[in-house]
């Protein structure tokens, strides 16, 4: 429950930042507007990068995740407060989101039909006669997707608890703990960026993996 209430209330800042930043939209951009056209215009640079032009609709949720991920991972470094991405109810609701938004885009962009075929490795010929091969391709790559909920979760979820251990460690060690503890929060910072890029690249490159690249 601890960890939910954090990660609402993350939630609650980002809305509140967003409302802030889009209420009174202008030509010439305020502070907060121009941060914002920047990260959503990088964002989406990074997204159509990977998915080409049709990935942009996939922006806004990639952009949230990452958004939300990054702050959620660095509340831990904030005194008396806890990251919820060290829980991993936290980081496998996440992941179950992403997975589930994947196989419906799968199903949706390449039909139920396409997408077992796409899993079977898509067989022709004498590969399709051979029946085993198929078979065997198609259990390989299902039991692949049901793998990555429980990777991409516990990849996040590792990496943010061992970083909120180690500085619970060195803050044991009292003031002379304090030089390890400030290079520590220096690393933890961009281990929480880190982190939260390689959760959205993956999601991105699950995204691409199930679309459609006849060009």
């Amino acid at each position: 429950m601890e960890s939910l209430r954090f990660s609402l209330g993350v939630a609650a800042i980002i809305l509140s930042l967003a409302y802030l930043a889009s209420r009174k939209l202008e030509l010439v951009p305020g502070r907060m507007q121009s941060a914002a056209e920047v990260l959503i215009g990088g964002f989406d640079d990074f997204v159509c990068g990977i998915l080409g032009a049709s990935g942009r609709k996939y922006t806004p949720f990639i952009g949230t995740l990452f958004i939300y991920i990054f702050f959620m991972n660095i509340l831990g470094l904030v005194p008396f407060m806890k990251s919820p991405t060290a829980d991993w109810s936290i980081t496998a609701g996440l992941a179950l989101c992403v997975f589930i938004y994947v196989q419906y885009t799968a199903i949706k962009n390449l039909g139920f039909i396409g997408y077992v075929d796409h899993l079977a490795e898509r067989p022709r010929g004498i590969m399709a006669a051979s029946v085993v091969i198929p078979v065997l391709m198609f259990f390989i790559h299902l039991i692949t997707e049901l793998v990555k909920p429980l990777t991409l979760s516990l990849r996040l979820r590792s990496n943010i608890w061992g970083d909120d251990m180690l500085l619970e460690v060195l803050a044991g060690f009292g003031m002379a703990g304090i030089p390890l503890m400030v290079f520590s929060y220096f690393l933890a910072i961009i281990a929480s960026l880190v982190q939260a890029v390689v959760f959205c690249l993956l999601t991105t490159i699950y995204f691409a993996l199930v679309l459609t690249h006849e060009e």
